[in-house]
């Protein structure tokens, strides 16, 4: 399967800005490696010198500090140099970005977090783009369809039942289990979100990269009565891949990695490895458009799914399902399951799934514009 190649009209960035939001939650969100207890969110707004304007995302769960820090790399860091000339398009502006803050990255210690400012300025640029080209931003990529399949991710091992319930009545049709904590907590679990869904309902887990390979070769073949659509992250990101086709020696679960997976090259190795099934760059964490657009190319060539990984904001998440829609293929869009106004309030069509389906019209760009006012004061009052 081949991709249109990314389209290019000249952007001049004359303002870059951030916007930090947190929202208090009742019910933290856990993961193996820690918890949130609130939802962040750094939303980058973009004004071209003609006067257009287009909004993205910057990844920034983690740490609990994430947000601020991110929104001031943005501030003394990106904008300067975002601002301080034009280019020929979005994928220009991401590669030189990213040219001219290499050195800097290294010598910080925050290759990260630099890389996701740029995410965000990316996926900025990119609505901007579409928006002034009078397209939504699923077209302007070159889709042919704007339906996406989703899944309800992110769901907690307290009673995982109940909020599968919830979300199958409000229109989902596949789900993602949180599993890493314990043997016999996570099969419990499975058990009795499998006994609710029946055997054809599509069921994945994320380990979040909770076990080592001693560990996820030990608990594989007790996943596999399951019929899971795949593990994602059984392994840290940054263990050598032979140990990944180890564990694939192991189980016939497909596998699933790439919201950890940073740059062009590691991309590479990441698709040649043949021991992922499903490749989930997270368009705000790497890359935004520009840089995961290559990476899903590579993918569908390659006969993998494209599955974007996505757990922040309404912007972001309106970003992934739109290049999921312009990418085709089978693949399906994560949609965080846990309360987060600064989700919901930006969802846009997303809120209305039919049979797990939505569609993402033709309004311009990813479609919305967010009201900075109303999520300010839908912060102060709480969830």
């Amino acid at each position: 399967m081949t991709l249109a190649p990314l389209p290019a009209a000249p952007v001049h960035p004359a303002r870059v800005e951030a916007f930090v939001f947190r929202c208090p939650i009742a019910t933290p969100v856990r993961t193996s490696f820690g918890t949130m207890h609130d939802r962040p969110a750094v939303f980058v707004r973009v004004e071209d010198a003609d006067g257009a304007v287009g909004w993205g995302e910057v990844w920034c769960n983690f740490p609990s500090c994430g947000a601020e820090h991110r929104a001031r790399l943005l501030d003394t860091v990106l904008a300067p140099l975002a601002t301080s000339r034009s280019f020929t398009g979005p994928a220009e502006a991401f590669e030189w970005l990213s040219a001219r803050t290499a050195v800097l990255a290294i010598q910080s210690g925050e290759p990260g977090p630099i890389a996701q400012v740029i995410a965000g300025i990316d996926l900025a640029l990119w609505d901007l783009s579409a928006r002034r080209a009078g397209q939504p931003l699923w077209r302007y990529l070159g889709g042919a369809r704007d339906e996406v399949v989703a899944y309800a991710s992110g769901i907690n091992p307290d009673r995982p039942q109940d909020i599968v319930a919830a979300k199958r009545a409000e229109g989902y049709r596949a789900f993602k289990l949180k599993i890493g904590f314990g043997r016999e907590r996570d099969l419990e679990n499975l058990r009795a979100v499998r006994t609710l869904l029946g055997a054809q309902v599509p069921l994945m887990v994320d380990a979040n990269q909770g076990w080592t390979l001693d560990e996820a070769c030990a608990m594989a073949p007790a996943l596999a009565e399951f019929g899971l659509g795949w593990l994602e992250e059984p392994l840290r990101a940054d263990r050598p891949w032979r140990e990944w086709r180890e564990l694939t020696r192991e189980t016939r679960i497909p596998l699933a990695a790439g919201e950890n997976v940073m740059g062009h090259e590691a991309f590479e190795v990441a698709v040649d490895s043949r021991t992922l099934s499903v490749l989930q760059p997270d368009l705000a964490k790497w890359g935004g458009v520009s840089g995961c657009w290559p990476a899903v190319q590579r993918a569908l060539a390659a006969g993998l799914r494209y599955c974007p990984h996505y757990l922040g904001g309404g912007i972001g998440l309106l970003h992934s399902a739109h290049v999921l829609a312009a990418a085709g293929g089978d693949g399906i869009l994560e949609i965080d399951a846990n309360p987060n106004p600064l989700r919901t309030e930006l969802m846009g069509p997303l809120t209305r799934l039919q049979e797990g389906r939505a569609s993402l019209g033709e309004a311009p760009g990813i479609g919305i514009t967010p009201d900075l006012k109303q999520l300010a004061e839908l912060c102060a009052r709480g969830s």
